[in-house]
């Protein structure tokens, strides 16, 4: 029995795909063991948004080379999609496999014998037109499940369509017998993932579908006691969307609206399909219908043609706004994209310090978030995270907290009252007898 090793770089959407791709190994009578186990075999799934990601696959290639040198090293992923030749160079790499050949990975190279040349199996992406249903499993408490591929956005310094894809999407009924199928595994959350999720609903070119549909269905589920939705741009997160989600059964107050950039000047050269303005209506149409609802952020900085001003007209902006944590991309170069044309170029570590700059009101904005809900009631559903005799887990509204270690409460939703932030930023609870574990 040959073993395997897998290995994520990037976002919940390769998280789940790797999961996917694991069982299907051991499907096929391969075991899965962890990195440092001396693999027969090691699958290192790629992202390429940043130069970071790219750096990091030649570590991990690197570090798989000298933990079993004589090993099949495959990479897949997006990285491999965008440059599969400049992959096949990195000293150890036997595949390198693209977008439309990944999840093919165990019938394409069965055996797993190391040739001569590295193997490129990568055809345009144009071709990459299918939907390939994918979830994690037995890896943490939550389960990311995807729901759409591709995107058919063109925002200037993305290189997602090119290596993912036009967007497509699995059918209403088949995530739903998916989430079904998931259930009985004991899973209580689902994270529902996709490159464009917002987008969900394009079968075979053609818009079939609507993601307040899929909600809807998916509310119904039994056996789920939560479903999150991982990333939703905001000229697609309607009112619809938000009021629903306000009187669900079981989606949660939580919502992750990317905004880039709180200057329209720059909104418009990254060609996103906003302006600030609309972005502010989504946050207040969120706190209207969900006043404890947690709103998370992603703003890139450094961005070509990005002034002190301009960067400053953005900390100002999510300054004032009522949203809860960032999350702060530096922008980076990357070929074959319009902003990588663009004049005005940032100084690293001009962008650097404005990253900085963010991550400090990140961490007031999660702050002041957490007060807000001191005192308050809440659902916690606690993982498998213990440290130092503490378990952790989050809230409804995405609320780290911490609590006395008991394993009966692990995958458990309990009702806690929400009492102090300690020293490492995450919520005390009141203790709660076993009687008060929620069963909705």
């Amino acid at each position: 029995m040959k073993k395997v090793a897998f290995y994520t770089l990037g976002c919940k959407l390769n998280y789940s795909e790797t999961s996917t791709l694991s069982r299907k190994f051991e499907e096929k009578g391969y075991k899965k063991v962890d990195f440092v186990d001396t693999p027969d075999i090691f699958i290192i799934n790629t992202c390429s948004v940043t130069e970071n990601a790219d750096k990091k696959c030649h570590k991990v290639v690197s570090e798989a080379r000298a933990i079993a040198p004589n090993a099949y090293v495959a990479i897949i992923g997006c990285y491999a999609q965008l440059k599969p030749k400049e992959i096949a160079e990195i000293p150890g790499v036997d595949a390198v496999l693209g977008a439309s050949e990944k999840f093919r990975l165990v019938e394409l190279l069965d055996g797993f014998v190391r040739p001569a040349q590295p193997l490129v199996l990568a055809t345009d992406i144009e071709k990459a037109n299918a939907f390939s249903t994918s979830y994690s499993l037995f890896d943490r408490t939550r389960t990311f499940l995807k729901v759409q591929d591709g995107c058919d956005y063109s925002c200037s310094f993305c290189t997602i369509p090119l290596a993912r894809g036009s967007s497509r999407s699995d059918s209403i009924a088949h995530v739903v017998s998916t989430a079904q199928e998931i259930a009985t595994t004991g899973v209580k959350e689902i994270v529902l993932t996709g490159v464009n999720t917002g987008d969900f609903g394009i079968q075979e070119g053609i818009r079939k579908e609507r993601f307040i549909d899929l909600t809807k269905a998916l509310d119904k589920v039994e056996g789920i006691e939560r479903f999150r939705i991982s990333s939703i741009e905001p000229n697609l997160l309607t009112n619809e969307i938000i009021e629903f989600v306000s009187r669900s059964r079981r989606f949660v107050p939580h919502f992750h609206v990317p905004l880039q950039s709180g200057s329209n000047k720059i909104l418009k050269l990254m060609r996103r399909r906003y302006q600030r303005e609309l972005y502010v209506e989504r946050v207040a149409a969120i706190k209207s219908f969900m006043p404890q609802a947690c709103i998370g952020v992603d703003v890139i900085v450094g961005f070509p043609g990005e002034t002190r001003e301009d960067f400053l007209d953005t900390y100002n902006f999510l300054n004032e706004l009522d949203v809860s944590y960032l999350h702060v991309f530096t922008y980076s170069e990357r070929e074959n994209t319009l902003a990588s044309t663009m004049t005005g170029s940032v100084p690293k570590g001009e962008r650097h310090e404005r990253s900085k700059m963010l991550h400090i009101l990140s961490d007031k904005k999660r702050r002041a978030f957490y007060e807000v809900n001191l005192n308050s009631t809440h659902t916690v559903l606690f993982e498998n995270d213990v440290e130092v005799g503490r378990m952790h887990g989050f809230t409804e509204n995405y609320i780290r907290v911490s609590a006395a270690y008991d394993p009966v409460l692990i995958n458990e939703l309990q009702t806690v009252r929400l009492t102090a932030i300690n020293e490492k930023g995450t919520v005390e609870v009141a203790e709660a007898e076993p009687e008060l574990l929620v069963h909705r």
